[in-house]
């Protein structure tokens, strides 16, 4: 397995170094490490340099990015990795095993939040859980894909707003969904700075009104950038 790492950035440099430095150590020759830059303003681009991604400046857009950094990849099996999250160790070894079954074409990993207490515990719990149930996936769970059945199903969704669901949506038509032993790691800043109880009723309010057909455009505009 040829394993190739993408992570969408915009203005991170407070977290893509931690980000970068969870990644790195797991991958072998042949893998590859490629850090997709919406046009940053600040140091992100450098900070990735200096930790050994290879960045590809991208027009800003999540879904955009990922799919210019899929095409540049040389990878036959795709990690995408929010900026904000952090792989767990020995993820790699995980992914491969996951995808040894033919009936497996992609994967995900369920979550825990870095700060907080028994509050966004749980929360963090109800989130894997409900991806379990539904075969379903946000980035914040770093979703893993063959390569093939990426662009089968037609790479990401160039659009504002859970670009990650609606590929999720599409992968699980074409196989199972694999979820390995680790949990990755990701920033609990929306709900820090917007509140728990608020940012929880916000995030599934939108994600169930875009599940019933709102377009994502439209719902884009109550989902605040925490960057």
């Amino acid at each position: 397995m040829r394993l190739s790492v993408i992570i969408p950035v915009r203005n991170e440099e407070a977290c893509i170094a931690r980000t970068l430095a969870a990644a790195g150590p797991e991958l072998r020759d042949g893998d590859e490490l490629i850090v997709a830059d919406g046009r940053s303003t600040d140091r992100t681009a450098d900070v990735a340099r200096e930790h050994g991604a290879r960045v590809l400046t991208c027009e800003p857009g999540r879904g955009r990015q990922m799919n210019e950094a899929a095409e540049l990849a040389s990878g036959d099996v795709l990690l995408f990795v929010h900026a904000d999250t952090e792989l767990p160790a020995g993820y790699r070894g995980d992914i491969e095993a996951s995808l040894r079954g033919d009936d497996v074409c992609w994967g995900r990993f369920d979550i825990t939040f870095d700060e907080g207490g028994r509050l966004l515990r749980l929360i963090a719990w109800l989130i894997s859980t409900r991806s379990r149930i539904f075969r379903s996936a946000t980035g914040d769970q770093a979703i893993f894909v063959r390569r093939s059945d990426f662009e089968a199903a037609g790479g990401y969704r160039e659009q504002h707003l859970f670009e990650d669901v609606d590929l999720a949506r599409r992968l699980r038509r074409r196989g199972r969904m694999a979820i390995p032993r680790g949990r990755a790691v990701t920033s609990s800043r929306r709900w820090r700075n917007r509140g728990v109880w608020a940012t929880t009723a916000r995030m599934w309010t939108l994600k169930t009104l875009y599940l019933c057909g709102v377009p994502a455009g439209r719902l884009g505009r109550f989902y605040p950038d925490e960057r």
